[in-house]
């Protein structure tokens, strides 16, 4: 008997070791994280080369938001760190204080939503949008930044009339379990209101594509700093790395040799997207893109084969 229940403990260890090895030699696919209309819920799309992305679930939403003053779900922000769990955050409404969190195991089935109140405590806030996460395999830290307004906080810029006066800054906090999280803190200035800020991890330095969205003179583009740390970023920032169109929502993916940075063209209700080799000269290759119609701001992320066959089936 006793050779039995070794011998049934031997075969379970080798059959969790075969799964484990399995998972690590499956092959990688690109998803992205999106929203449609106003702010409907979270959307996915797969790919399997970073150009062509499909809908998956019929480009139903998979979660409908459920929190803020507007129960919006814009600008979905998904993670998965080193336990297999994936992370969410995204924009809840559009003058709200805080931001919305969820968690996965398998992207379908999530916890229950949470808000984050990152700006309760900086009085006159006007808003907290497109929150973006970065977990940091160094550190086992993840960084939670956005955009917010703090009227009086920096020199007033010019604004078009559309935008309110709105004067954008990023800020972040840390957690480590998304239970507890470091004060709230200033984490991009340029001299120039900014938003949809991304980070991207590669060959040891960090780099972080934002949005300059200053109005009046409208911007409108991507730029793009970089460190060798996840935050304390240089304020001097790139020319713009994209065409002469509005764009927003920088969302970069390593592809093979190549960085991938793509965008919402909003104005133009598409998407876009640029690549480089060397992170200094981009080619615009929005035109060999294609995505689900009506996809708006999301995040690219790459997952193994086996939870896109969960996804599919």
């Amino acid at each position: 008997m006793k050779n039995l229940i070794g011998l049934a403990l031997l075969l379970l260890c080798l059959s969790a070791c075969n799964n484990k090895q399995n998972t690590k030699n499956e092959k990688e696919i690109y998803l992205f994280s999106y929203f449609k209309g106003n702010g409907d819920g979270l959307h996915l799309a797969y790919s399997e080369d970073g150009l062509k992305w499909e809908a998956l679930f019929d480009d139903s939403v998979l979660l409908k938001p459920e929190i803020g003053k507007d129960k919006l779900m814009r600008d979905p922000s998904i993670v998965q760190d080193e336990s297999g769990t994936f992370h969410m955050v995204w924009t809840t409404g559009w003058w709200d204080l805080g931001i919305g969190y969820a968690s996965s195991r398998d992207l379908i089935h999530w916890s229950e939503q949470q808000n984050i109140p990152v700006m309760e405590k900086f009085e006159g806030t006007k808003n907290s949008w497109a929150p973006e996460l970065f977990y940091d395999k160094k550190s086992k830290t993840f960084y939670i930044f956005w955009a917010s307004t703090v009227p009086g906080a920096f020199p007033e810029l010019p604004t078009s009339e559309s935008e309110q006066g709105l004067n954008h800054r990023q800020y972040y906090v840390t957690t480590k379990d998304f239970k507890t999280f470091s004060d709230t803190r200033l984490f991009f200035e340029p001299g120039f209101s900014v938003i949809d800020g991304a980070i991207l991890e590669k060959d040891s330095l960090y780099y972080l594509f934002v949005k300059n969205e200053n109005s009046a003179p409208a911007e409108k583009n991507i730029r793009v700093t970089f460190h060798t740390k996840p935050y304390d970023f240089p304020t001097e920032v790139s020319a713009p790395i994209i065409g002469n169109y509005w764009a927003e929502g920088p969302a970069p993916l390593l592809v093979d040799d190549y960085v991938y940075v793509y965008f919402d063209k909003y104005r133009d209700r598409k998407y876009g997207a640029v690549r480089s080799k060397d992170m200094l000269h981009w080619e615009d290759v929005s035109d060999s893109i294609s995505f689900p119609g009506g996809t708006r701001h999301g995040t690219a992320f790459k997952v193994s084969e086996s939870i896109l066959r969960n996804l599919r089936r």
